[in-house]
């Protein structure tokens, strides 16, 4: 079977523009995933894009705005108060821990031991995290 060259040229350039948009496709569907699971959203971030979404979908006019702000606030401050009642023993126990795996490791690893503690806790404060 012989095709002619519009047919053959046609043929060549369906496979090129299918190639693009696969190309196109793939790079979209990469950088979106890669972007969104790189970038956690700080709690302002967060609560910006929720009040946005909440006013945004559902209409809220400025009343209850008003009272979708100060319900995130009662929350925030509910969860910060209940975070500070357990504080304390969640530090019990991660010390526990430490205190656990010190025992049994040799003199050398415990050393090395505490280097890592010393590392990762500076890289939690560079961060910015409480725990």
């Amino acid at each position: 079977m012989k095709f002619s060259k519009l047919a053959l040229s046609l043929y060549v350039l369906l496979i090129f523009a299918s190639g693009v948009a696969v190309g196109i496709f793939a790079f979209r569907l990469y950088t979106v995933n890669s972007v969104a699971a790189n970038a956690p959203r700080s709690p302002e971030e967060w609560r910006r894009q929720y009040v946005a979404d909440m006013q945004t979908r559902l209409r809220l006019d400025a009343t209850q705005l008003r009272k979708l702000n100060g319900i995130l606030d009662d929350t925030r401050a509910r969860f910060t108060a209940a975070h500070d009642r357990i504080r304390p023993e969640m530090d019990q126990i991660h010390r526990d821990q430490q205190d656990q795996v010190r025992a049994m490791l040799t003199d050398q690893q415990r050393q090395e031991y505490e280097k890592m503690l010393k590392e990762r806790d500076a890289k939690k404060k560079a961060e910015g995290k409480k725990f």
